[in-house]
């Protein structure tokens, strides 16, 4: 695994296991003595099914008082996870196998989404093949992210590294502003910001994630152990919540109604109305953990344990919880 997000995980689990020892008002925030559950997510219509299912009240129908947290990218979303600051997330893949990994006690709970990324460049960096990326800066959300693990896997398909670019970490809505300031040439990034990024006249994508990884699985919702040991039911309730979210939003792109979906996102996901109903019409939403959606995860952790990401493949017992 990556050296740097092992010590940061690292960091977060032992913060974890001396909080919950020294604290019986931390495990009271997991484990009953708080009746408002933290669900953690990213500035991305990748978890638009959490959004959703807020602004419709499922969560209140449940009698789920419920308050989001937004993250800059994953790897802070899981260090606030295994810290005890939030319960559930709504995160990408690879943060979730590196803290597991790393020992957090996290699960699976469902998957959220599948594909989703892009790789955007400039027009005027000259930018037309992985080739063309030595020696450029080239940002992403971090080390921890998937977007990380796709520009490495897009690398060593065409014979090159991150050692053979400047590798940046950004906040992900800053990556489009440098894009088109011209301070930097190329990003690897999430939707909505690569439909955002086609709206410019100098930005283009140079390759989508489906193309680098076919079907690879992207967000997923996540939650600790401890929330799930002690609020079965509940968490039994956001996944039905989130299943029913992922069909609206579906039903409503198979009917050509996908602006009735941007209607209930955050202002600050939807820039623009119409790049955000191409974002939300370029990528698959899904629910569950199927059979064909775990044989996908097992093989981009395989993807991951090639580029020396995961030390190991991680066993299906220590990676998902189903209701």
């Amino acid at each position: 695994m990556n050296k740097k997000i092992t010590f940061v995980l690292v960091l977060a689990l032992a913060a974890f296991l001396v909080m919950g020892s020294a604290s019986a008002g931390f495990f009271d925030f997991l484990g009953g003595g708080s009746d408002t559950v933290k669900i953690g997510y990213l500035p991305s219509d990748h978890d638009s099914a959490l959004f959703v299912a807020d602004t419709q009240g499922l969560y209140k129908e449940k009698g789920i008082n419920v308050e989001l947290v937004p993250f800059n990218n994953g790897g802070d979303l899981m260090t606030a996870m295994a810290s005890g600051d939030i319960s559930v997330g709504y995160v990408g893949i690879s943060p979730v196998l590196s803290s597991i990994s790393a020992g957090v006690p996290v699960k699976v709970i469902s998957a959220a989404q599948i594909e989703g990324s892009g790789i955007l460049v400039t027009k005027d960096s000259n930018i037309h093949s992985a080739q063309d990326l030595a020696g450029k800066t080239v940002a992403t959300p971090g080390e921890a992210s998937i977007q990380h693990v796709l520009l490495s896997s897009y690398l060593a398909e065409n014979g090159m590294s991150t050692d053979d670019i400047n590798e940046s970490a950004m906040k992900v809505p800053s990556i489009n502003d440098a894009l088109k300031t011209g301070s930097l040439p190329a990003a690897i990034t999430f939707q909505p910001y690569v439909s955002l990024g086609e709206t410019d006249a100098n930005l283009e994508e140079l390759v989508d994630s489906s193309e680098i990884a076919p079907g690879h699985p992207c967000c997923v919702v996540a939650a600790s152990d401890d929330f799930l040991k002690n609020h079965k039911d509940t968490a039994k309730d956001i996944v039905a919540i989130h299943e029913n979210a992922t069909k609206f939003i579906n039903d409503n792109i198979k009917a050509g109604k996908t602006a009735e979906v941007v209607k209930l996102l955050p202002s600050d996901i939807v820039a623009n109305e119409d790049a955000e109903v191409k974002s939300l019409e370029s990528f698959p939403f899904v629910s569950g953990l199927s059979d064909e959606y775990k044989a996908d995860v097992d093989v981009f952790q395989g993807l991951e344990v090639e580029l020396g990401i995961l030390n190991s493949t991680i066993p299906h017992e220590k990676l998902y919880w189903e209701a």
